[in-house]
This record gives C-alpha cells, structure tokens and sequence, in this order.
C-alpha cells in the first residue's frame, strides 16, 4: 500500500509541476471555458493576476512536497491536504463557471487522489 501511496504522491507532484512550470503558456483541453493560458484561465473565473501568483506558488510548493514526501514522510499529509483545498477551489472555479463536467474532472480526481495519500499517510 505504502507502495502505492508514494506512486499516486509522485503523479500528483508531477502533474501538477507540469501544468505550472511548463504548460502555463498551453491551450489545454481542460482550462477554463476558451481559455488559452493559465492567466486567461484566472481571468475567466473572474480572479485577479495576483490571486494567480498564490495560487500557483503554494501549488508547486505542494507539489514539491508532495515528491519529498516519498523521502521524508512527515511532509506528506500537510502536502497532500494542502493541494486539496486548491483542488476543491479548482473543481468549485469550474463549477462557477458552468463549465462542462470534462473540464473539471482532472481537478475532481487530483481532489480524491489527494485525499487518499492524506489518509494513508502517517
């Protein structure tokens, strides 16, 4: 289990570094309604640049701590419930927005998946 745990850990870090750090600028097929980017993303759930900024610093501080969390197990659960709460803000932007269930689904199943790694870790 712990096994597992580490693997689901690791794929929400990844996951999440590659969205902020290298897919920022990307169409994606999940942002928010049309949106291109990240910011125009934000700018779709009616949240400003600065509100961006936070957003994505805690997220990549999570997603980092996530990742050590396989070494150092004492930061998994601080990590993991911390990116929940950005993903539950996720899912709730795309709600807000009325977009159509695909779009948030990633969010919804990161939300979970971070859930999970929270409970199982000691």
């Amino acid at each position: 289990m712990e096994i597992l745990v580490n693997v689901i850990q690791v794929v929400i870090g990844l996951g999440i570094l590659n969205i902020w750090l290298l897919r920022r600028e990307k169409a994606t097929a999940w942002r928010g309604q049309h949106a291109q980017n990240l910011k125009g993303e934000f700018g779709v759930y009616g949240l400003p640049t600065w509100f961006m900024a936070v957003v994505g610093f805690f997220k990549i501080l999570f997603a980092v701590l996530l990742i050590l969390g396989v070494w150092f197990p004492s930061l998994t659960r601080p990590a993991a419930m911390g990116m929940g709460v950005l993903m539950l803000g996720a899912v709730s932007m795309h709600l807000k927005v009325m977009d159509p269930l695909k779009k948030s689904l990633p969010a919804f199943t990161l939300l979970v998946l971070c859930m999970v790694v929270g409970l199982a870790a000691g």
